[in-house]
This record gives structure tokens, sequence and C-alpha cells, in this order.
């Protein structure tokens, strides 16, 4: 069943984190506009500058773990909270530094108020309040968020002319606390005892607990697939320029891809609850590694480029709500956030390494590597997701069957 569109407390709830998460995501990626004129600034290589986000991700996932126990303990809201507090201090530490130390110190901060605040306390937060429909809540916010580059990077372009890097820091630092914290603070509902789960202690009773088994599956799914899709955001554009394409197509070619992404969301989001998270990933899961296979039989020619853009981004745009999803399939309402919290451990890290790592491949290696690897990878992930298919509790089967 699709989200209670006239739930106010969920409808609220949404808009406020879209316009947070927009904000903090928007703000940590200003490193696309204004890498160069900090490694000017600082006199490191721009490579050096970009480590920053590695930092950032790496640091996310430790945090992952340990925060999972103070979602349970205090809820999504208050944890929020403390991560805009933090984020402040890290946009200003950022725009202090006049050196490496100090500058990768920003990054650390700013992973760990991410940790806190950014997108699995989104979706801890939605599970929460959304209960049953929180997949559907989940793809509405995605839905909302999926274009933060495409607001921010122009708004850091225009402040970063207009005032320097070092200014545009601070006014991010501004934006947390006068914009993300009331929002966190007014605009999200307490967290409510769970009635249910409440009775289910009284009688001492116990939902029965997902075997590890199931959640190495999980990871293995969630992880392959963000190798390769957190890799190609970063080295889109210079794979298809080694694919043959002049710089101004692959720029064209590659703006398609967010339009892409955001319609799959929507397309995924009206499937309501015919689909879960499996289901959706089974689906762009196979179409990944068939772009791939388009673009290395394709030889560069337009019609493959064009072939790969349109699975590759329907694949990805869908695996993006998938990644939040899939566990729902597995782990109740009171368990969700320390699946959550698990999983992005091993997320975020991928998420550092895969970017450098490509990239590097494709610069040693040429198109066809990356692409070799990245089909090796999607369909790893692909077998992990039919035998998660197969392993699904009776619940959820049930639950497809309507």
């Amino acid at each position: 069943m699709r989200i209670a569109i006239l739930d106010r407390t969920i409808v609220r709830t949404l808009i406020v984190l879209a316009i947070a998460q927009l904000m903090g995501w928007g703000s940590v990626g200003l490193l696309a506009i204004v890498g160069s004129q900090i490694a000017a600034d600082l006199q490191i290589s721009i490579a050096a500058v970009f480590a920053g986000n590695s930092v950032f991700y790496v640091v996310m996932g430790l945090w992952a773990p340990p925060l999972a126990k103070a979602f349970n303990a205090f809820g999504a809201r208050k944890v929020m909270i403390l991560g805009t507090i933090l984020a402040a201090p890290g946009f200003v530490a950022l725009a202090a530094a006049h050196g490496p130390v100090l500058y990768f110190t920003a990054w650390v901060i700013l992973g760990t108020a991410g940790s806190a605040m950014l997108t699995t306390a989104a979706y801890i937060m939605l599970n929460e309040i959304a209960g049953s429909s929180a997949k559907s809540a989940i793809g509405v916010l995605m839905l909302m968020t999926g274009l933060s580059s495409s607001i921010f990077w122009p708004a850091a372009a225009f402040l970063s002319g207009l005032i320097g890097w070092r200014m545009t820091c601070l006014v991010y630092a501004a934006a947390m606390m006068v914009v993300c914290l009331p929002l966190y603070a007014f605009g999200l509902p307490r967290r409510q005892p769970s009635p249910k789960a409440s009775s289910t202690v009284a009688a001492g009773r116990k939902t029965p607990a997902v075997p590890a088994g199931i959640f190495r599956l999980i990871v293995s799914a969630i992880t392959l697939n963000a190798f390769v899709t957190f890799g190609f955001s970063a080295i889109l554009i210079e794979l298809l320029k080694a694919e043959g394409l002049p710089g101004g197509e692959a720029v064209a070619f590659g703006s398609m891809l967010g339009i892409l992404q955001v319609g799959a969301r929507g397309v995924d989001f009206l499937g309501g609850g015919r689909w879960d998270g499996i289901t959706t990933a089974l689906f762009a899961g196979l179409a990944l590694p068939f772009a791939m296979l388009l673009l290395i039989l394709g030889h560069g020619t337009h019609w493959s480029i064009a072939g790969f853009i349109l699975l590759y981004g329907l694949g990805s745009g869908i695996l993006a709500v998938s990644r939040a999803t899939i566990p729902l399939v597995f782990y109740d309402q009171a368990a969700y956030a320390r699946a959550a919290s698990n999983i992005a451990l091993p997320l975020n890290l991928i998420s550092a390494i895969s970017p450098p790592l490509l990239a590097g491949l494709l610069a040693h290696c040429g198109s066809e590597a990356v692409l070799g690897l990245a089909m090796l990878c999607s369909c790893g992930a692909f077998v992990a997701l039919l035998r998660l298919n197969r392993g699904r509790p009776a619940r959820a089967t049930a639950g497809t069957a309507t």
C-alpha cells in the first residue's frame, strides 16, 4: 500500500528531511566546485583535496555501528540534532584550514556529523514514524533529494565566485545552525513508544533473529552494486571520453543520467506496495550488467552509449532506493536502525574506495577493464539478490503476492 498521503506527520517529516538532506549533501559536495581553489590556497594536490571526500565517507562508515545504539536509545531526531550541531564547527574548521592537518580534521568532523544526520539517519527517522509505509516514504524522500547536486553546485559556484570558498564554508556552517537545526528540532516528531513492541516484550516474546548469512547477502548485494554506482558517478564523463566521445557530447550524455535516475525512483514509488526492495533490486541489478555489456560490444557508437545511459540510469536510480529498502524485507521496525547502521559501514567504505580505484583503472588499463570489473561486480550482486529472494521470510513472500 502506498504511503498515506493524508498523514500530516509523515508529510511534514518528509518536507523537513527533504530540505535538510538537500542542504546537508549539497554542502558537503562543495569540492566538486571549489576543489581547485582549495588546492591552490592550501598548496596541496587536487588529489589530496578530493581525498577529503574519502575521509568523510570512511569516518561516516566507522561511526555507523556505534551510532546504532544511540538511534535505538534516543531516536533519530535527537541524534540528527546533535549531528547538525557538530556539522557547523566542521565547516568552520574547513574555512580556517591553511594546511592539510586542519583540512583533514575538518572532514573527520564532517564525517562524524554526517553519520548522525545524513542518509541513514533519515531512513531510520522515516522507519520510526512510517512503519509499514517506510519503503514508500523513503522513495518519496529520494525523489525530493535526487537533484541536490543540480541545486547546490550552481549555488556553490555563485557563492565561491562572489565571496570565495572560505566564506562559502562559513555560510554553510550558518545554514546548519539557522536552517537545519530548527528544522530537526521543531519540525520532526518526537519518537513515541511502540505499543506493539511493548506488549511483545511484556509477553516475553522476541522477534526471530535474521540469520547471519542473510545479513552477509544483503551487504554483498548492496556494496557490490554501490561499488559500481558510486565509482561511476565520479568517472562517468571520463569513461565516455575514453569510449571516443568528444568532451561536449560526453557531458550531454552524462547530463541525461540524473533525469533517468530520478525518473526511475518515481516509477519505483508509483509501484507502491506491489514491489518490495528485493523485487525492484532484481530488475535494476539485471539492467547494470546488460548496460556494461552493451557499451563493451558497441565500441563507442552513439546507439550503444545511448542504450548504456538508459539502462544504467534506470538501474542505478532504482538501486539507490533499494539500498535502503532491502533490509525492510527482513528486519522489523525495531531492528531496522541497527541493521541500517551496520550496513552503512561497508557501504561508506566502498563509497570512499571505488572512485579513486576505478579512476586509476581507467587511466592505466582503459575503459574495457573498468566495464569488465563493473559487470563482474554487478553479476555478483545479482546472484546475491537471487539468493535473498529465495530466503525471504514468510511474511514478505505473502506481502508481495497481494
